[in-house]
Parts: C-alpha cells; sequence; structure tokens
C-alpha cells in the first residue's frame, strides 16, 4: 500500500512539472518552441542551475588596470554551461574577440549582458558615454529619449549584447542618494514612467531587452547598496503611491526584464537583514503575482554587500531562486551555488519544476533576441561604430536639456560682444572647452579657481574682477557627482562665487549634478547645465550666445528657489509630443528621415539641414543636422536660421495678398495698372493679378539685373560707379557685408522689368518677376515697406522672433546659415544676406525672395494655414479665403493662387511631386536655397524642410538625390497603416 501512494504521489509531481514545462512551451512561435525544446534536452541538472547564472567577463583590478577573467569564464562555461555573461571594462574589440571566443565554445550560446545606461561608453574605453539619465530628465521632448534608446541598443546590438540593464526608472526623491541620485530621470514618477518606456521602446524596438531596475526603487536611501543593505520605511501604499508606480507602468508597456535590488523593505518582507532581491515576498508575492509581471527577473549583483554581508559563498544564489528571480547576476562562487541550490531542492525548498521553468524562460530570451543564430561580432571598425551617433545624440541631449532657472539681467544674457568679459573657471586648474571658447568669441580673460586653493586667493580675485570687467561669467566644474562633503566644493569657492554675485553683473553655468545648484541659488543669471564634457560645454557657450533658447526644466527640487520643472522657456504654439501619440511608427519615422539626410550630408548634398514635422497642431519630429558649413565646426540647431529663397513668395508676400483679398482691399481680377501707376501705359498695365498669382501672366522669369552692374574689364566685380564699401547718402543699399549699391538704382530695375519681353498670355511661366509686383502692390496698398507690413500683421503677432528680412541686421551670424560662396557679384561667402541678387539690390526685401526664418517658425505659419488662417487665438484671414487660394485654379499648371501644389497627374509620372503620397489637397513651396514647407489637410500634415543646398560645390546634387521628395514620402510612409 505504501508503495502504491509513493507511485502515485510521484505521478502527481511529474504530472505537476509537466504541465508547468508545457506552460512555457505555449510560445505561439513553433520555431521558438523547436529550439528551446531542443535544447533544453540536452541539459544535465547542474548545467541547467548554471544557466540561470550571468558572470563577470572583467573588471578594474587594484592598480586600477583592466583585468580580464576570459580563461576562468571559459573554464566555466566548459565545465558548468553558464548562462550569461556580463561585460564590464575594457577596449571594445578585446571585448568582442573574448566574446566571440566564449560564444564559440558555449554548448549553449550565452546571453550577453551589460550594466550600461548611458551607453557602452561607460563601460568600455574608447567609446565616449551618452549622458546621464538626470540630465534626461531636464528633456521636454519624450522623443530625444526614444532616439537615445535606440543608439544605445544600438551599440549593444554592433557588439553582440542581448540585454543591457536599463533604464533606471527609480524615483530619486532623496537629494542624498549615494547611489542612485543623477542615474534617474529625476523626482517626478509620472515624468520617470514616460521616460523610463520611452529609453525602453527605443532599445527593444532595435532588438535589445530592457531592463527595468531597480525594483522595487532604490532611489529614497541614504546607504549604497554596494557596500550595505538599505533600509526603506515605508508602507506598502506609500510603495504604489510613489515606488512602484513607475515599473507598474513599464511593466504594462512590455519591457523584457526586470532588475531586483538589494533593499530591505520591512512592509514587504520583516525577515531580519533579508534584501528584496532574495526575498520571496518581494519577488513572487509582489512582482510576479500583486503586479503580474511574467518577464525575466535578473537580481542585482550578487556580489554587492548588501546581500553578499548576509548570504555568502552560494546562500544568496540559493534564495534568490527560492524567492522567485530567473537569472542570477554576478552569482560569484558557481560550484558553492549549485551545491546549495540541489541542496534546497533536496530539502524541497525549491523544485525542479522551478529551475525548469526559469531555464525555459532563459532559452526563449536567447531565441527570441537571435541567440539560435548566433553570429560572432565583426571587430572591423567596430569602435568607430559604436562612437558613431554619441556626439549627435549628447548635442541633442545638451541643447534640449541646458536649464535656464533664472535672467534676472536679460541686457547681459545671452551675452554679445563688446563689453569686458571674465570667465571664473571654479574648480579648473588649466583651460577647458568652455574657457577656450569664451577666450576666443569674448576675449575673455580666463581665471581659475580649484577646489584646493584656500580663502586668501578670495579678496585678490574680487578686487580685481570688480575693477577690470563689466560682465564676469562663472563655470563651476569638476565637482563630485554625489553630495558626500557638499559634492566636493570648497568653502573658499563658495565664498568667492558669493562676492562675484554681490559685487557685479554675472552669468553663472554649473556643469555637473544639478543638485549642487543648491550653492548657487542667489545667482541673477543661473543655467543647469548637468554634465561637464566638452559637448556639453560648446552647447552652452552657443547658449550663452544666444543660438538657441533654453528648453530643459530641472528635473528635482534643488533649494526653495528652484523646484522640480523650473526652467524658462519661450512659449512654443505647436507642442512637441511623442510621434506615436499622433498615429506614426516613431521607430521608421525617425529612422528614415535620419538616414536620407545624413546620407545628403554625407554625400556632400548640403552640409546641414533641419526637417520639422507636424501633426494635429502639435510637433511629431523636428531634428537639426550637420553644420552651417563643409568647413565649419559650427553644428546646425532647430532654431538656425535660414534664407527661405522663393518661400518668401508664400509666407511673405501671398500671406498679404491674401490679407488684403480678405479685407476688400485687393480685387484678383484688377489689373497692375490699376495699382501701380508707374506701369500704366505699358505692355504689364492690362495683366491680371490672377494670372500673376498663377504664373500665366507671361512676364519673364527672371531678368540678372547685377550683370550691367559688373566690370567686365575687372573680374566681374562690381562697377565703383555703382557701389561703395561703405554706406554714405547715396550708397546705402546694402547687397552684402561691406558693399552697398545706389540707392536710386531701384528704379532702373524696376524699368528693366517694364520693358522686358512679355509671353502670350495664359502661357505658364514661373516668374521673380510676378512676385517683384506683387510685393509693390502690397506696399501701395498699405502704405508700408512689404517687410514692416509683414512684421506688424502676421510676424509680430504670432512671437515670430526670426521671421524677416535682412536678418544679419538683427542677429549674430553665426545664428545663420550662409549661402553660397558667391564667385560672380559680390565675390564672397553670402551670409546674413539674401542669396538671390535681384533681392539683394532691392535692399534684402522683394517680394520674390529675402525672407530668412527657422523651421519652427515657418512650421507656426503653415500650422495658420492649416488652421484656415486662425491661430493663438487671432483671425488673419477666413478660412474660405485660404481654402480659395491653395486650390487648383490653372487649367495649364498645377498651381493655386501663389500657391504650389502637387502635379494632377502624380500617380502617373516617374517622379510624382513633391512627392509620391502627398494628397491633391496638398499645398505649399519649395525655395532654390534648399527649402520647402507643404501642408496636407488631409492629414493634418505638415512638413518642413530648411537647408542651404547652395552652399555645396555641387548644388544641383541635392535636386538630384530627391532629398525633400525622399523625406517627404518616408513621413507618410511612417503614418499608420502605411
Amino acid at each position: 500500500m505504501r508503495n502504491m501512494f509513493k507511485t502515485i504521489g510521484s505521478f502527481l509531481l511529474v504530472s505537476l512539472v509537466c504541465s508547468q514545462v508545457m506552460a512555457q512551451r505555449s510560445s505561439g512561435d513553433p520555431a521558438a518552441d523547436r529550439w528551446v525544446d531542443s535544447v533544453f534536452r540536452t541539459l544535465s541538472k547542474n548545467q541547467k542551475i548554471a544557466q540561470l547564472m550571468v558572470v563577470r567577463v572583467s573588471s578594474i583590478g587594484a592598480d586600477r588596470t583592466i583585468v580580464f577573467y576570459d580563461k576562468e569564464v571559459e573554464a566555466a562555461i566548459r565545465k558548468y554551461n553558464i548562462g550569461g555573461l556580463c561585460l564590464f571594462q575594457g577596449a571594445p574589440v578585446k571585448q568582442a574577440t573574448i566574446l566571440n571566443r566564449l560564444q564559440a565554445v558555449a554548448k549553449t550560446p550565452l546571453l550577453v549582458t551589460i550594466d550600461a545606461e548611458n551607453g557602452v561608453g561607460m563601460r568600455m574605453d574608447s567609446v565616449l558615454g551618452l549622458p546621464r539619465q538626470m540630465m534626461m530628465g531636464a528633456v521636454q521632448n519624450q522623443s530625444l529619449i526614444y532616439e537615445y534608446g535606440r543608439v544605445v541598443g544600438e551599440q549593444c546590438k554592433r557588439i553582440g549584447i542581448q540585454v543591457n540593464y536599463a533604464p533606471v526608472v527609480d524615483i530619486n526623491n532623496n537629494p542624498n542618494n549615494p547611489v542612485i541620485n543623477d542615474r534617474s530621470f529625476g523626482e517626478d514618477k509620472y515624468k520617470v514612467a514616460e521616460y523610463g518606456i520611452a529609453y525602453m521602446k527605443g532599445m527593444q524596438d532595435v532588438g535589445v531587452m530592457g531592463c527595468a531596475k531597480h525594483f522595487p526603487g532604490h532611489g529614497d536611501v541614504d546607504v549604497d547598496s554596494h557596500y550595505d543593505l538599505p533600509v526603506i520605511n515605508k508602507s506598502k501604499s506609500e510603495l504604489y503611491s510613489m515606488e512602484l508606480y513607475p515599473f507598474e507602468q513599464i511593466f504594462k508597456a512590455g519591457v523584457g526584464s526586470v532588475m531586483v535590488a538589494h533593499l530591505a523593505i520591512p512592509s514587504i518582507d520583516s525577515s531580519m537583514h533579508r534584501p528584496t532581491s532574495i526575498s520571496y515576498n518581494s519577488v513572487t508575492q509582489l512582482l510576479r503575482k500583486e503586479l503580474n509581471y511574467n518577464g525575466l527577473t535578473f537580481t542585482d549583483a550578487l556580489e554587492m554587500k548588501g546581500v553578499a554581508k548576509y548570504f555568502p559563498d552560494g546562500e544568496a544564489s540559493r534564495e534568490a531562486l527560492i524567492a522567485g528571480n530567473d537569472m542570477l547576476c554576478l552569482p560569484g562562487d558557481i560550484p558553492g551555488s549549485i551545491k546549495k541550490v540541489r541542496k534546497a531542492i533536496r530539502k524541497r525548498k525549491l523544485h525542479w519544476s522551478d529551475i525548469n521553468e526559469h531555464v525555459r524562460k532563459v532559452l526563449y530570451a536567447k531565441y527570441r533576441y537571435g541567440l539560435a543564430n548566433w553570429r560572432p561580432v565583426d571587430t572591423a571598425n567596430l569602435t568607430a561604430d559604436l562612437n558613431s551617433k554619441v556626439a549627435a545624440t549628447r548635442r541633442a541631449i545638451a541643447k534640449n536639456a541646458l536649464t535656464l532657472l533664472r535672467n534676472d539681467d536679460p541686457a547681459i544674457f545671452p551675452l554679445f560682444k563688446g563689453q569686458r568679459v571674465a570667465y571664473v573657471g571654479v574648480g579648473l586648474t588649466q583651460d577647458n572647452v568652455f574657457a577656450e571658447h569664451v577666450r576666443r568669441d569674448y576675449n575673455a580673460q580666463v581665471f581659475y579657481f580649484d577646489y584646493k586653493k584656500d580663502s586668501s586667493a578670495v579678496a585678490p580675485m574680487l578686487q580685481q574682477l570688480k575693477e577690470q570687467y563689466d560682465v564676469v561669467i562663472i563655470g563651476v566644474h569638476k565637482f563630485a557627482r554625489y553630495p558626500a562633503n557638499n559634492f566636493g566644493i570648497s568653502k573658499p569657492a563658495l565664498y568667492l562665487m558669493q562676492g562675484l554675485q554681490q559685487q557685479q553683473k554675472t552669468i553663472t553655468f554649473v556643469f555637473g549634478n544639478p543638485y549642487a545648484i543648491k550653492n548657487m541659488c542667489d545667482a541673477r543669471v543661473l543655467v543647469a547645465a548637468y554634465e561637464d564634457d566638452d559637448i556639453t560645454q560648446t552647447i552652452a557657450c552657443d547658449l550663452l550666445h544666444g543660438r538657441f533658447m533654453a528648453g530643459g526644466k530641472l528635473p528635482v527640487t534643488v533649494c526653495p528657489s528652484f523646484k522640480f520643472g523650473d526652467g524658462i522657456i519661450a512659449k512654443r504654439l505647436l507642442p512637441s509630443i511623442p510621434a506615436s501619440q499622433l498615429g506614426f511608427n516613431e521607430a521608421k519615422l525617425t529612422t528614415s528621415i535620419d538616414s536620407i539626410v545624413n546620407d545628403a550630408i554625407k554625400q556632400k548634398a548640403i552640409p546641414g539641414a533641419v526637417v520639422l514635422v507636424a501633426k494635429d497642431g502639435k510637433i511629431a519630429y523636428e531634428k537639426a543636422f550637420g553644420y552651417l558649413t563643409y568647413d565649419s565646426i559650427e553644428p546646425v540647431y532647430p532654431e538656425t536660421i535660414y534664407d527661405l529663397a522663393s518661400v518668401t513668395k508664400i509666407m511673405a508676400t501671398t500671406l498679404s495678398v491674401m490679407k488684403l483679398y480678405d479685407e476688400g482691399k485687393l480685387d484678383l481680377q484688377k489689373t497692375l495698372g490699376d495699382y501701380l501707376p508707374r506701369v500704366r501705359g505699358s505692355n504689364k498695365a492690362p495683366l491680371k493679378l490672377w494670372d500673376i498669382l498663377l504664373h500665366q501672366a507671361g512676364l519673364k522669369s527672371f531678368i540678372p539685373f547685377y550683370r550691367e552692374t559688373l566690370d567686365a574689364s575687372n573680374g566681374h566685380l562690381p562697377l565703383s560707379a555703382l557701389y561703395r564699401s561703405s554706406p554714405d547718402s547715396v550708397y546705402n543699399v546694402p547687397v552684402a557685408a561691406n558693399l552697398y549699391i545706389r540707392k536710386n538704382w531701384e528704379d532702373t530695375m524696376m524699368n528693366r522689368i517694364l520693358k522686358s519681353e512679355l509671353a502670350p498670355h495664359g502661357k505658364y511661366i514661373y516668374s521673380d518677376n510676378d512676385y517683384i509686383y506683387l510685393g509693390k502692390i502690397v506696399e501701395a496698398i498699405t502704405h508700408m515697406p512689404l517687410d514692416q507690413y509683414v512684421k506688424k500683421t502676421f510676424y509680430d503677432k504670432l512671437n515670430l522672433a526670426t521671421t524677416g528680412f535682412n536678418p544679419a541686421q538683427r542677429f549674430p551670424l553665426d545664428y545663420i546659415a550662409p549661402t553660397e560662396r558667391e564667385k560672380e557679384f559680390r565675390a564672397q561667402l553670402i551670409h546674413g544676406y539674401v542669396h538671390d541678387p535681384g533681392a539683394a539690390m532691392f535692399g534684402g526685401v522683394a517680394g520674390h525672395a529675402g525672407l530668412f526664418s527657422n523651421a519652427y517658425e515657418v512650421g507656426v505659419l503653415a500650422q495658420m494655414l492649416m488652421n484656415g488662417g486662425v491661430l493663438n487665438g487671432q483671425n488673419f484671414f477666413s478660412r474660405k479665403t485660404v481654402e480659395y487660394f491653395n486650390q487648383y485654379h490653372s487649367s495649364i499648371s498645377r498651381r493655386g493662387l501663389g500657391f504650389d501644389k502637387p502635379e494632377k497627374d502624380n500617380a502617373n509620372r516617374p517622379e510624382p511631386y513633391p512627392c509620391t503620397y502627398a494628397s491633391p489637397q496638398t499645398f505649399g513651396h519649395t525655395g532654390f536655397t534648399g527649402t520647402c514647407f507643404w501642408v496636407d489637410p488631409k492629414y493634418n500634415l505638415i512638413f518642413v524642410f530648411l537647408s542651404n543646398r547652395v552652399n555645396s560645390a555641387d548644388v544641383n546634387k541635392f535636386l538630384r538625390m530627391s532629398v525633400r521628395p525622399k523625406v517627404h514620402d518616408a513621413i507618410y510612409q511612417s503614418l499608420k497603416p502605411y
């Protein structure tokens, strides 16, 4: 009878094991099931336990050199068939070479992991690290966090890593946290959750598993779990309301794995010295049952003192599996761990069914992330590939994170040249990149005050600075990342900064952990810069110049004066939100546009560009690429001002015509002669405005006015009788830097148009002269110059700061992308002056060209048109007028009234215009310099592309490459369900 019960019991136990194993087989992917089954059957009992172990490949030795354990790891692979590796320090090629060898000898492919929150450069030498999460927490554009995740994922994938232990979704609600701190996105649980999900999706979309850490929340501690066991005395309801929130959200969003921290939380488990990482209550009860998380779990490193202090020599491995974890990170003693796990199984504290379930989960993860078809890492160009996107990503994050916290002295910030400037590098003993920039740009004297100087050095420096300088820029550098000893900032350094704030005009930049700002809360002008690397310093100098507006907000509270969410940001009429929330496949949109534009830059079709995509009144994509010129080190910003060329025809002249038409002050069926007395009696007088707007009035396409003003005997340079290098009462119309034409030459140009030949009526001729006349009509009706009328009527009312004519008179040149290096006529790089020579000879203001703007402001004007003439609570003209002007109105061309439109037979054209997928409702315009905007009401879609393609040696390469149409089509193809 006893034997019968024993047999029945055994049968029931086997049935239970089989049912749990079968549950793991229901992946829905027959190929995955076959592979997992085949591998699982080859594993011995010891190998199954070893499959759950992740071992270290390298570390930093006592003498700070890199020590590799590849021989020891290879031996463990051969003997135990361990399941995973964790990469740490070392050169990328050596790491990859070792990894290839270890994978080659492994009976079961190894799951390769890394702890690289801010990119593989965080661990590997020769690769630049990416910004820490605290800096990203200051960014207000969530799409950038997704892109960051993609870059990190691409790095991992390139070097053969399947799992990155990131993102950190701990809420740093304790400023004195010694281990998380600037590794967190900040103190706000909603932002931490949203940004953690964005980062995770970026990685997982390129095929690298994310890992949310450190469950159940490591943010509110003041002990480092690397050295001891932190205690969090919070109730479970408090944990649910704060620490657990980001984990709940990222679990729902599909994160592939989670790392369980070494924390003592009595409200979860009151057992003495039992960290959450090895707590059944934490892992199985809370994580699995209450939060319903079924992905992989990793313990935090079991070699850390927070657990090893109380559970040494394999005990932590045993307890971690009993708690319900899948993988044991850095267990240390492999044979000891196996022995103690098997002993736990014999004592029925653990069951083989549990081990089998964990092993199958790990094997499914290996299959899912490509290890069933493992290929060696290609080491050719490996380091260059890992670095390829780092600089651009650092620039993008820095530009969007820098936070202007106070500006009590707008007269000095942004800082323009012409004042006596000093730079005090607190923490420095020699120039860094920021110091070099202020020396060069402001002729500043640089002073150093490191943290070793004593207080006797303060008074003499204060006296010298007070007597000799108008403005002092303070940069706070090289302070510690963590808050111990006030971040290492000395008291004399604080006395110096306080003295400077009290005695003169100062601008303070804090390069590092924003919590250190608690020492500078009285600064008159204060910028949080978050990191202290060369790129951040360069971007900070550009902010000092005013090349862009600060866009960041504090991710944490640093003092009563500056709390979470503080930051001075210019209000934007078009907010930015993730593209996925607007119906785009965000990965496809980003990857496609980036690839096309970067290729155009690589092929030297353009030196740089800005692309903006908006839908439903919100910006889905806004990105700058490249540099202002090919030989430049000045990067393009989204705020960079471009010469719009013929987009002027719409965004200045057509808008004005529409306004006057809407007000009943202009009749499209009237003629030039009705509005312009000077044309009366000529063959131009009867030309109807209707035909002129459609480019079918017969006017000549353009007249090279400049040619008759050149001296053929002197290299085709400007005639001295018509031009001067400096202005006076007669020669005062600027056509370029240090070049002025006689003020009465406009009459000559208007006469040239008046006497030009006229084609038969009804013939389509795209003409600049059409719009020169329309601009003059606007001026005749309004009794205002065109530039002043559009500024007052449109741009000022929409708070458009850069949109306008003659930007060199309003902005420093490094705000503006230059155009052509002109060999004939002006014989210089055209920078801040209109590229079109005719518009230049009109003084930079003409109906056909001369308008400059940035992509965002063009987008604002486009959105106003999309909305039917309404934006920001203001009605510029009626929807009926907008819709009337942007429809097809010609039987011989694709034109609307002023607006360009798609070809009517687009579907049948070998080269559709403006692209393949634009709807017939689309309207907009292109510019010769490499610009365009297009509005598609069918999809509530706006596309803006700004570049300076005429800066290229081959100005037509941009057109041959179809850059604008390709980007435009990519936008449509990224819209679901395309």
